[in-house]
């Protein structure tokens, strides 16, 4: 049974840091792309970034490009997404999510979900 246990949101002032930890057991494929996954308030789920870890290939949404770096340790089965430059509208539940494959898919295609966590970014 695959397992996302997602770490690391909490309040940070505009400018700040954070890095979010999504932990992965269970898999049972080859081949997993992982990502990240925001529900803004009052906004649809997008996406954020993903990686593949295949190949180590990233994806990311515009609005994380230059801010936003997803990194995978395979080691420790672990996702990470360090987030820098953070701004109010980031504000949202960043949930991890997993599919077999070595594609990035579209943000409601993941077939594995965590809990969430809670990034706020106020000041």
């Amino acid at each position: 049974q695959v397992q996302l246990v997602e770490s690391g949101g909490g309040l940070v002032q505009p400018g700040g840091s954070l890095r979010l930890s999504c932990a992965a057991s269970g898999f049972t494929s080859d081949y997993y792309s992982i990502g990240w996954v925001r529900r803004a308030p009052r906004k649809e789920r997008e996406g954020v970034s993903c990686i593949a870890d295949s190949d180590f290939t990233t994806v990311y949404s515009d609005y994380a490009k230059g801010r936003f770096t997803i990194s995978l340790d395979r080691a420790k089965n672990t996702v990470y997404l360090q987030m820098n430059s953070l701004k109010p509208e980031d504000t949202g539940v960043y949930y991890c999510a997993a599919i077999p494959g070595s594609t990035c898919p579209a943000p409601d295609r993941y077939r594995y979900w965590g809990q969430g966590t809670q990034v706020t970014v106020s000041s």
